[in-house]
């Protein structure tokens, strides 16, 4: 059964829909497996920080149906779909991984990018997957974050009481 990583993201009411997230994919995918929570300043605009973390769940659930939830889920949670790309937004799920899958059509990237390229994808999937190697390069996530640029880092783990 493939193992299939979501990055959560959120920098409107996000202490009300990062849990509700993970009670809806809890709710369709079972036991998850969850990173820490990252704030970081948002890219591409100037808005409120982001929480951001990383969820792994085991499934056969085929790409597009798993993806298909995941657009449900943050419709649930007031996400605009007609938002710029880089703009505030409650909700974000992204499956960027989804066992050693390698998709490119055009409408579906698996691996996505933003694995390589941001540090609030990167850092908690290295932290829960660190020894697996991404798909395409093979090199452990644990490795790509150990070389990862951090000159100019504006993300750090958000401790949480309880």
């Amino acid at each position: 059964m493939p193992t299939g990583y979501i990055s959560i993201g959120s920098n409107i009411d996000k202490d009300k829909h990062i849990p509700a997230s993970l009670k809806a994919l809890t709710e369709r995918f079972g036991q998850l497996t969850l990173s820490s929570i990252y704030e970081s300043e948002p890219i591409g605009f100037s808005g409120d920080p982001f929480y951001n973390l990383i969820a792994g769940f085991d499934s056969n659930l085929d790409i597009k149906e798993i993806i298909q939830q995941l657009r449900q889920i943050e419709l649930d949670n007031g996400r605009n779909r007609d938002c710029k790309k880089f703009s505030a937004r409650t909700l974000d799920l992204d499956l960027v991984l989804y066992g050693d899958l390698i998709i490119n059509d055009g409408r579906i990237q698996i691996p996505r990018d933003e694995i390589e390229r941001y540090a609030f994808v990167l850092e908690p999937l290295a932290e829960i997957a660190g020894d697996l190697q991404h798909p395409v390069s093979h090199i452990r996530y644990a490795d790509l974050w150990e070389k990862f640029d951090k000159s100019n880092l504006k993300q750090h783990r958000v401790t949480t009481d309880g």
